[in-house]
């Protein structure tokens, strides 16, 4: 009887493990000063396997459907296991019907700090701190998977954002820069916070406006995929006048400006007077940019 159980567990096929993203992590270490480079290339290694293969979601996804991000880990000191630098985190999302990838998600934190030793295994628990690495890039991960929902879906990416509030909580533990509000105020923290506040919740109304409706339906009817994205600028002015300074508004921008100018100026044509005047209004630091918008 036992041999035939034995037998039975070694043909039971294991479960699967939904990989969730399509993700390029790049460990730049020029700046540091450091003679072995083995270091770093194997904390890139552990990061692209980590974040890779972690089941982020019960959500299965097609080896085509993997959300394609990149990180890129500028180190700018190393010294006893101790790293510090910036992550510039980027996300993009494919349009209905074309080859083109919107980008989603532009964000440069520069109070990166962590301890890492060669080969450590990185492991992530939800409901553990284990180490300012594992819950940078677990963070980020949750992050971009809810403003990928949220272009899907109306407030989608709500227990995805959830998970990420979750992991601030934890890591606020390890008084690590960042995580906490007094940190600065375009911080982790903040991000977050923002992002699940109703006060901000023009923000990922427009995202799934500017996504769903305008750019997902530009190969079936331009020129009302073009006026949903100005219905989208439209909810971000609301925003904008209640909280001029939102971080989101910068968020947003950072990843959508060129885009913007891009998708503006091309296809149909459509009154935009009014759109290029609020964006002037609400987004002045691309000012520049808004004035290459032709119609």
């Amino acid at each position: 009887m036992r041999k035939w159980f034995f037998l039975f567990l070694l043909v039971v096929p294991k479960p699967s493990i939904s990989q969730t993203f399509n993700s390029q992590i790049v460990v730049n270490a020029d700046l540091v000063d450091q003679t072995n480079r083995q270091i770093f290339e194997t904390l890139e290694r552990a990061l692209n396997e980590f974040v890779n293969t972690q089941s982020w979601t019960d959500r299965e996804f097609l080896p085509q459907e993997r959300i394609r991000c990149s990180f890129v880990l500028t180190l700018t000191s190393y010294k006893n296991n101790q790293f510090e630098g910036t992550l510039q985190v980027q996300s993009l999302r494919p349009i209905f019907n074309t080859d083109y990838e919107s980008p989603l998600l532009n964000f440069l934190d520069k109070d990166i700090v962590f301890s890492y030793q060669e080969f450590q295994p990185l492991f992530f628990n939800e409901a553990l701190y284990q180490s300012n690495l594992i819950s940078l890039f677990s963070f980020y991960s949750y992050i971009i998977l809810g403003m990928d929902a949220d272009s899907f879906e109306p407030n989608g990416g709500s227990v995805y954002f959830e998970k990420a509030q979750q992991i601030v909580n934890l890591a606020q533990q390890s008084k690590i820069s960042g995580w906490n509000q007094n940190d600065g105020n375009r911080n982790r923290f903040w991000l977050i916070d923002t992002l699940r506040s109703n006060t901000f919740k023009e923000f990922r109304e427009a995202q799934y406006v500017y996504h769903r409706n305008g750019l997902d339906q530009m190969t079936l009817e331009g020129s009302e995929g073009k006026l949903k994205i100005t219905e989208a600028i439209a909810l971000l002015e609301k925003l904008y006048q209640r909280r001029p300074n939102a971080f989101l508004l910068q968020l947003f921008f950072d990843a959508k400006s060129q885009e913007l100018v891009d998708v503006l100026s091309g296809g149909p044509k459509i009154e935009l007077a009014a759109t290029r005047k609020t964006l002037e209004r609400i987004a002045p630091f691309f000012g520049p940019k808004w004035r290459q918008i032709k119609n």
